[in-house]
């Protein structure tokens, strides 16, 4: 049977596209329009019992032609990231309707979810079918993700650590809209793509709107015409509406894909039949005329005509139809049935359980040699490496040529080769969104973002996609990832090489953060981190890499063995206050951690044996009863920061401490952090007057003492 209307654009079609179409037998073709009927019958009982479907969704309505052919396509060795519209997908691969609904209402026994996020985001590990990380909304989003997928896949290919199941190797499908294709980080997947070539087909359905915006209002050129501009990126279109032309279409991709291991782009124009979503009605935006031309392109009808004129009895058709309908609305009255989520249900799943749960491995061999934080941390990495053949390393700079901007990668690229520790481009957004398809497919990544003042492009990988996977996954999908991040001022870095970003990380539940202030503790954090199944990101103070800042010799330490693993959230105490000083209520106790470790030792020369110093090492999770200890201990605290205090993770643990442990304090909790300005100077005398200093937090501690 062959294809209706298949086009070709961009670089020339290879042979494998140019196979003969793969024979569709009829009950392929059967299936394919009983699963139209369902998303028919779904659109019109969703819209018919809007009081009950209450939460917003979108269906599949005039899309549906082009994703059953994907979804009846996909393997089970296969990794797929849709997005909000692609619920004929789903029902292509093997979902029910019943699977769907439960979504749609939210209810406890959602298979993706369990209740807790929108209507066709679906999370799914299951047997003999393809794989579904984590799905969010936000457009484009899927496909850094999507091709962090494809480039583990096509590392552990090529390091011959891809599992052997005989069911051969796997692709990575990517589906989009044409509106999400405007967005930067999808430029930046398909840059890694082609860059990389690598197993992925990037699905684009063009329905000409995005939400009110026309296509003519949204953009030059359509996505077929886009992806010319990068090279290597072949391309096919198809009738997104025509089941047959899709089916043929899509066999001949996943086919080039699966033996060429290398990207395509499928272009499918669709027409959009159904609602943006529930709460955005066609009929606010969209004129009479455009709205009827949309359904005379009905793929559902097509498909009917196609058929009949095969042979097939209309009778048979209209059998199907009824029983769909019937399956559609017995499904729905049990989706209604279902039981609701509980409290229970709210707290579960927001991290997933760490193997490091204890101190371990010895922290001061004897005969050690003493490093410095930079090498403690190269030497962790290269301990990691050398053991996990699955672990891999990259960034901007961290390749062989420099080793990082601070040698903190050198040498490694040059042991492991390029394929496991290489260089990026600037995306800071491809950098941390990729360790989420890392992750889904069996890579460890460790990655590094060059300085914590451009991180910002990487914030929306990190909020949108790693932070929230394993919750709203239910614990299926949770990502671990490492990512190093050098911060803070030091020697003149100026306004955009010293920035301190903690408290905005601190604000993306689902994360964790760990700022270690020696080269110990660096080291066992960095080998927890990588051991833990979720995002870490380290914060690695510039200024003690090298104990190079007057007061900072303290960051040096005698390197720990390659057993030794720090358990995140663990406080400590970098110095006692004297026991008598403390029996005579003589003494303060500082909560800081970073260059503020150093701050308030180098303060307490003035202050001998009058103040403890808590190391906190980790900001989430926070060591809370070492904290309060410190408070019942000295009933007098000062939380000391390198970041300016108001709206700060550290205003906020003060106010913590004040509340929670009003009865133990003598005094009101003080604070002290950097000056409230936009950036750091790049002059020195400036950059001074900005931070806190030995000078400046002793002043404070001889204040806290003598309230």
């Amino acid at each position: 049977m062959q294809p209706t209307a298949v086009a070709t654009s961009s670089a020339p079609l290879s042979q494998a596209l140019l196979l003969q179409p793969v024979r569709l037998e009829l009950d392929t073709l059967l299936l394919a329009y009983e699963l139209m009927a369902q998303v028919h019958e779904m659109a019109k009982v969703y819209d018919e019992h809007r009081d009950v479907a209450r939460y917003v969704h979108s269906t599949s309505r005039g899309h549906e032609a082009i994703q059953l052919a994907v979804g009846m396509q996909l393997r089970p060795q296969d990794y797929a990231y849709p997005y909000y519209r692609d619920e004929a997908i789903l029902l292509g691969m093997g979902l029910s309707p019943y699977e769907l609904m439960l979504q749609l209402l939210a209810r406890r026994d959602d298979p993706f979810s369990g209740g807790r996020t929108y209507y066709a985001h679906p999370s799914l590990r299951r047997e003999g079918l393809a794989k579904i990380p984590h799905q969010s909304s936000a457009t484009g989003m899927q496909a850094i993700p999507a091709t962090g997928a494809a480039q583990g896949l096509k590392y552990l290919e090529t390091q011959g650590l891809a599992a052997d199941d005989g069911r051969g190797p796997g692709l990575v499908l990517c589906s989009l809209g044409d509106g999400a294709i405007t967005e930067g980080e999808v430029s930046e997947a398909l840059q890694m793509a082609v860059l990389k070539r690598l197993p992925i087909v990037f699905l684009v359905q063009d329905n000409d709107w995005g939400i009110s915006a026309s296509g003519d209002e949204m953009r030059a050129m359509n996505a077929i015409e886009f992806a010319r501009g990068f090279k290597g990126l072949e391309t096919l279109q198809v009738d997104g509406a025509d089941f047959i032309a899709a089916y043929h279409a899509v066999h001949r991709v996943f086919h080039t894909v699966r033996t060429q291991r290398r990207p395509i782009l499928l272009y499918a124009p669709t027409p959009l039949l159904g609602h943006h979503t529930s709460g955005v009605r066609k009929e606010w935006y969209r004129e009479a005329d455009e709205l009827a031309a949309a359904q005379a392109r009905d793929p559902f009808p097509k498909l009917a005509e196609q058929l009949k004129r095969m042979g097939l009895h209309e009778g048979l058709l209209e059998d199907l139809v009824r029983r769909a309908a019937e399956q559609v609305r017995l499904d729905f009255e049990r989706a209604k049935a279902a039981p609701e989520p509980t409290g229970a249900d709210l707290h579960t799943h927001i991290f997933a359980p760490t193997p490091i749960t204890t101190e371990t491995g010895v922290r001061q061999p004897e005969g050690g040699t003493e490093v410095v934080m930079v090498d403690a941390a190269l030497h962790a990495v290269d301990e990691i490496l050398r053991a996990h053949p699955e672990a891999l390393l990259y960034g901007q700079d961290v390749g062989y040529r420099l080793g990082g901007v601070f040698r903190e990668a050198a040498t490694l690229a040059g042991k492991y080769g390029t394929e496991r520790v290489f260089n990026t481009p600037i995306q800071e957004a491809y950098i941390i969104g990729s360790t989420a398809g890392m992750s889904a497919v069996g890579c460890k990544p460790i990655v590094e973002v060059q300085f914590a003042d451009y991180i910002w492009p990487g914030l929306n990988q990190l909020f949108t996609e790693l932070s929230r996977s394993c919750y709203l996954s239910v614990g299926k999908w949770p990502i671990g990832s490492v990512i190093r991040v050098p911060i803070g001022a030091y020697g003149g870095g100026g306004p955009y090489h010293s920035s301190s970003i903690e408290s905005v990380l601190l604000n993306i539940r689902g994360i964790k953060v760990v700022y270690p202030s020696n080269a110990a503790d660096l080291k066992g954090l960095l080998k927890a981190a990588f051991y833990d199944p979720n995002p870490v990101v380290v914060l690695e103070h510039k200024g003690l890499y090298w104990s190079k800042v007057p007061g900072t010799k303290g960051a040096r330490s005698i390197e720990p063995d390659a057993d030794y693993v720090l358990p995140l959230g663990k406080a400590r105490i970098h110095q006692a206050a004297d026991p008598k000083r403390l029996e005579y209520g003589e003494t303060v106790g500082v909560v800081t951690y970073g260059m503020g470790v150093y701050w308030a030792e180098n303060a307490s020369k003035e202050l001998e044996g009058q103040v403890e110093i808590l190391d906190l090492r980790s900001l989430e999770p926070l060591d809370w009863p070492a904290i309060e200890a410190l408070a019942q201990r000295h009933g007098k605290l000062l939380v000391l920061t390198e970041e300016p205090l108001p709206n700060s993770f550290a205003e906020a643990l003060s106010g913590r401490i004040a509340t929670r442990c009003f009865r133990h304090l003598d005094a009101p909790v003080a604070t002290l952090g950097a000056e409230a300005l936009p950036a750091i100077p790049l002059n020195l005398g400036l950059e001074a007057l900005a931070l806190p200093s030995a000078e400046t937090v002793a002043a404070k501690l001889q204040e806290l003492l003598q309230y």
